[in-house]
């Protein structure tokens, strides 16, 4: 009776068995399979996948200053699909390490082979398994996320082709369009969303509200990879009616208010900003930024009024702090409008010290500040803080940041000048005065050293007595014993002998002459060290007696002094500063060859600034002391052409000889005598005039690659001059017949 019974079980479970098969067309296996492959395999691939996504949107940081890409994600542009063929269980001697870098995304791929492979009911030309186009959508967006698009593109192709009725087959096709984007096959995703958004939509049943802004969304995507940005906008528009997913749609109306920005539609680009703020659903990152970008479209103080109030509200909120150094700079750039220079720069200042602050974000606050200084005319901040800017940047191709690095390298030429001005200014100074008064100054001097120096020691001393030493132990070890502990007996050991010296462990210890052995050993060491700083002599021996020395430092001072007065006047337009520094070397008797220069420039100088009887008298010793230079004409004859009726200078004659050489085609004995003038015209006009010259015998006498590297090179440190264009015109004209 008990084997009996045995048998029907068995025979049950088998039949069953049998019956639950993908090759039987029955209403159990049908529906055995689909659900197995539903929350079996289906499941924990899509889980997968989720969690790949996931960790996408967590890593991906989004660049606040640049218009938002509409799918947050990066893809490597160069990368191929490449598929891979294993050579069969036990040839791969890696298989185990290749199943611990398997991505969550490779998961997601082989769960949805498994479904198609092992639950696929393909009977007589018909998949019964109604969860199998499922499993292609899971395996075209897993190879979409690996980047492996044509492959994702032939799954999706494979459910619209084989499942045509199926409830996912619009949001396949709009995958399959995004797809296509990435591969740039931008036309054939606009005439597939077209198809889809208009005429299935408006012949066939409606579709979803959810479909519709996915459709909408992509279709965005391939006109802005058009440059098609009209267009683009107007799918946006269609995609934010309905604000069904919140993280999409949230960066929808961002991307909108930035196009809108784009074109300078403030008033259009603040509705979209303002309709992201209300929209309750967006997530935070969104809603603080579209404040920010608010803040920007301010169009008068009002507007400015209220956004600084509503920016001062979120500083205050704590759950805020992750964005503070982007609403601290915000609320910077909208106080400097209102010209409260001091607020901005109190606001620029927190934007830098708040946490977990972005480098781009720091890049644009240093450049603000350093910009603020600037106009201020104060230059060695402003150099300060761009070259923070370089230090933090690493685009080198950025157009902001090479603007930067041009001013930051004639900042650098200027902080040079100035300093070498005062410090031979403070030396000549020196020079100037008696043996006594040279002895007065630097006795005062070492008093005032000395007296900082004791300062700063007993701060040193009182700080280790009742501050630093009492927490440092305090925190050494908590609930242990002082001398149990190592660390703390050692701090204290140490800190003992700076305050007291090596005193001998006796009786009134604390006593001064107990300390005079203790100190004997120190104090030939001790003496040696301070003589220099305290000793009158070491300085009074420093001021220079020479005359060839004095006359030195008076001829370094004034060059410096005129090269000011040109930066000042033709690179930072600064004709109050230009005219101080070209006034100051003018009255200090300056060697015979600046003094034409320095009235020219003061002329131009005075006359801009509209003071008609300062330029007269520049004009008038021009005149007067230099009748006969291409100055004094200009000044007789402003309107006329001025015939050069000069002697050429010795540079342009060497250029002529060497042009003639050029012409007789003796380029072998051309370049070396180029090569041996390049370092005596190195400041001279026309030095970019025989780089090229030498390029072109290059050219004539060497190979083709040579050629172009003598080219490049007068293109890339030239590249302003008509002789750099002309290198990088040559350039592009021998890459184009070399592809050719």
């Amino acid at each position: 009776m008990k084997n009996t019974k045995k048998i029907i079980v068995l025979g049950f479970f088998i039949t069953v068995a049998i019956s639950c098969g993908t090759k039987k067309n029955t209403f159990v296996s049908r529906n055995y399979q689909a659900l197995t492959t539903k929350y079996n395999v289906l499941f924990n691939g899509q889980e997968a996948l989720k969690s790949g996504v996931d960790e996408i949107n967590a890593n991906y940081k989004d660049d606040w200053f640049q218009r938002l890409p509409i799918e947050p994600i990066e893809f490597e542009e160069k990368r191929a699909d490449i598929t891979s063929f294993g050579l069969g269980a036990g040839f791969d001697s890696n298989e185990n390490d290749t199943k611990k870098t398997l991505t969550t995304f490779d998961k997601a791929e082989e769960k949805a082979v498994k479904a198609i492979q092992k639950h696929g009911m393909n009977i007589d030309g018909l998949e019964r398994n109604k969860q199998i186009d499922d499993a292609y959508f899971l395996l075209g967006k897993s190879r979409y996320y690996q980047q492996r698009f044509i492959p994702a593109i032939e799954a999706f192709n494979y459910v619209i082709a084989n499942y045509p009725d199926a409830n996912l087959i619009a949001d396949t096709k709009i995958w399959r369009a995004k797809t296509h984007i990435r591969i740039d096959n931008e036309e054939n995703a606009i005439e597939t969303m077209k198809l889809l958004l208009i005429v299935r939509d408006t012949l066939e049943a409606n579709l979803p509200d959810e479909t519709k802004e996915r459709g909408y969304t992509a279709l965005a995507m391939a006109y802005i990879k058009t440059d098609s940005l009209e267009k683009a906008k107007q799918q946006l528009l269609l995609a934010t009616r309905t604000l069904k997913d919140k993280d999409q749609a949230a960066r929808n109306l961002f991307i909108l208010g930035q196009l809108f920005e784009e074109e300078n539609k403030k008033d259009s680009a603040a509705t979209q900003f303002k309709k992201l703020i209300d929209f309750s659903n967006a997530p935070e990152k969104y809603k603080i930024h579209a404040e920010i970008e608010l803040a920007k479209n301010s169009i008068n103080d009002s507007m400015m009024a209220v956004s600084l109030e509503r920016l001062k509200k979120l500083i205050k909120n704590r759950d805020n702090r992750p964005y503070l150094d982007a609403l601290y700079y915000q609320t910077a750039v909208l106080n400097e409008n209102q010209d409260s220079i001091l607020l901005a720069i109190s606001d620029y200042n927190n934007s830098l010290r708040a946490p977990n602050g972005g480098e781009k974000q720091r890049t644009f606050t240093y450049e603000k500040l350093g910009n603020l200084y600037f106009k201020n005319s104060e230059y060695q901040y402003a150099s300060a803080y761009y070259d923070s800017v370089l230090q933090i940047s690493k685009d080198s191709l950025d157009l902001r940041i090479r603007r930067i690095k041009r001013k930051q390298k004639s900042l650098v030429s200027l902080i040079k000048f100035e300093n070498l001005v005062q410090e031979n200014d403070s030396i000549l100074k020196l020079v100037g005065l008696s043996k006594e008064e040279q002895k007065t100054y630097f006795e005062n001097y070492i008093t005032k050293l000395k007296k900082t120096d004791e300062d700063a020691a007993q701060l040193r001393l009182n700080q280790l007595a009742f501050g630093n030493n009492t927490t440092s132990l305090a925190s050494a070890d908590k609930g242990k014993w002082y001398f149990y502990n190592t660390q703390s007996t050692s701090f204290g050991a140490t800190e003992f002998k700076k305050i007291w010296g090596n005193r001998k462990l006796e009786d009134n210890w604390r006593w001064a002459e107990k300390a005079k052995n203790a100190f004997k050993e120190n104090e030939i060491t001790e003496v040696n060290q301070k003589n220099e700083r305290y000793d009158l002599e070491s300085y009074i021996s420093k001021i220079p007696t020479k005359k060839e020395t004095i006359d030195s430092l008076y001829f370094d001072r004034n060059q410096a002094l005129y090269e000011l007065g040109l930066i000042y006047k033709e690179q930072f337009n600064n004709p109050k500063l230009a005219k101080e520094r070209l006034e100051s070397v003018a009255s200090l008797q300056p060697n015979e060859e600046l003094i034409l220069p320095i009235n020219w420039h003061l002329y131009q100088i005075e006359t801009k600034l509209g003071n008609a009887e300062k330029a007269a008298f520049h004009k008038n010793l021009i005149l007067t002391k230099f009748p006969d230079t291409k100055f004094a004409q200009i000044l007789l004859n402003p309107e006329a052409e001025i015939k050069d009726e000069v002697v050429e200078s010795e540079i342009e004659k060497q250029y002529k000889e060497l042009y003639y050489l050029y012409k007789d085609s003796k380029y072998e004995e051309l370049i070396p005598k180029i090569d041996a003038i390049l370092p005596s015209i190195s400041n001279s006009e026309f030095l970019p005039k025989f780089e090229l010259l030498k390029a072109f015998a290059i050219g004539k006498s060497k190979d083709k690659e040579s050629y172009k590297k003598a080219l490049e090179f007068v293109a890339v440190n030239y590249g302003t001059s008509e002789e750099g264009k002309k290198a990088k015109e040559i350039v592009n004209q021998l890459d184009k017949k070399a592809i050719d």
